[in-house]
C-alpha cells in the first residue's frame, strides 16, 4: 500500500509538472504562433531535470567553450542591443557561449586549425534557450532567418552556432561582405557578387566548419549546425542557471 501510494504520489507530480509547462509556454507564446503537431518537441528542460537525465549521457553534456577552446573569442549580440531585435534578448553583457560536448569538440578542432593560420574563431551565438527562439519568430515570420518554435532551434539543442573568423591578435574580423543577422540575398552562402577576397574568406570559413563535421545554412554565411540534431533535447534553461551546471 505504501508503495502504490508514492506511486501514486509520483505520478501526480510529473502530471502537474507537464501541466505547469503547458501553461508557461501558452502563456509566452501566443497559438497562432506556434503550430501545434505530434512532432512538437517541447521539452522545455529544468536544470534538475537537465541534470537528472542529460548528464547521463555524455554526449549530451553542455560545455562551456570560453573555457574548453584557448584564445576564443565571444561577443553574444544577444546580449545586447546590436542585433536584429534591437534589444537584449541574454542578460546584458552576459558572454558565455554554451554547446553539446560533441560541438564543442569539433569547434576546438576548427580553432587549431585557424590557430595555425594567425586567426581565431568568434562566436555570436551557441546555446538559445527556447523561450528566446519564440520571441523572435513573434517578430520574424520567415523559416529562412529565424527558426519555427513548433519544431525547435538547432540553437535550443545546443548544436549550431553562429560564428566568424578574426585576427588573432587583435580581434579584427576579416570581411565576410555582410554583419550577422543580414536577412538579406547577401548573407546567403551561394551569393557570388562580392569580391574575391570576401568570397575566399566565406570559403575559408564553411570549409575548415564543414571538414569537422558541421552543416552550413544556405540562407546565413555564420550559421553552422552538428548533424543528428533531433538526438539532442530542446533546452530552455536560462543562460545564468547553464552557466551552474555547465563543464
Amino acid at each position: 500500500m505504501i508503495q502504490k501510494l508514492k506511486y501514486i504520489q509520483l505520478h501526480l507530480g510529473y502530471c502537474l509538472y507537464n501541466i505547469g509547462i503547458l501553461v508557461m509556454l501558452s502563456c509566452t507564446f501566443h497559438p497562432s504562433t506556434v503550430p501545434k503537431n505530434k512532432y512538437t518537441p517541447f521539452i522545455s528542460e529544468i536544470s534538475l531535470k537537465f541534470q537528472n537525465k542529460d548528464l547521463q549521457i555524455d554526449s549530451l553534456r553542455m560545455i562551456n567553450l570560453n573555457t574548453k577552446i584557448p584564445c576564443l573569442y565571444v561577443d553574444l549580440r544577444y546580449a545586447g542591443n546590436n542585433n536584429f531585435m534591437h534589444s537584449a534578448m541574454y542578460p546584458y553583457h552576459f558572454n558565455i557561449a554554451y554547446a553539446r560536448k560533441p560541438v564543442a569538440e569539433a569547434l576546438k578542432k576548427v580553432q587549431q586549425t585557424l590557430n595555425a593560420k594567425g586567426l581565431s574563431l568568434k562566436i555570436w551565438d551557441a546555446y538559445r534557450p527556447f523561450a528566446v527562439t519564440g520571441a523572435f519568430w513573434n517578430k520574424v515570420h520567415d523559416e529562412k532567418y529565424v527558426a519555427n518554435p513548433a519544431l525547435g532551434s538547432n540553437h535550443n539543442r545546443g548544436v549550431a552556432v553562429d560564428v566568424t573568423v578574426v585576427d588573432i591578435h587583435n580581434g579584427i574580423p576579416l570581411d565576410m561582405g555582410t554583419d550577422f543577422d543580414n536577412f538579406t540575398d547577401s548573407a546567403h552562402s551561394n551569393y557570388q557578387q562580392f569580391s574575391a577576397n570576401i568570397l575566399a574568406n566565406r570559403k575559408l570559413l564553411r570549409d575548415i566548419m564543414v571538414i569537422n563535421g558541421f552543416q552550413p545554412l544556405p540562407t546565413e554565411w555564420w550559421h553552422f549546425s552538428w548533424p543528428n540534431s533531433a538526438a539532442f533535447p530542446v533546452l530552455n534553461i536560462p543562460l545564468k542557471q547553464m552557466k551552474k551546471i555547465a563543464h
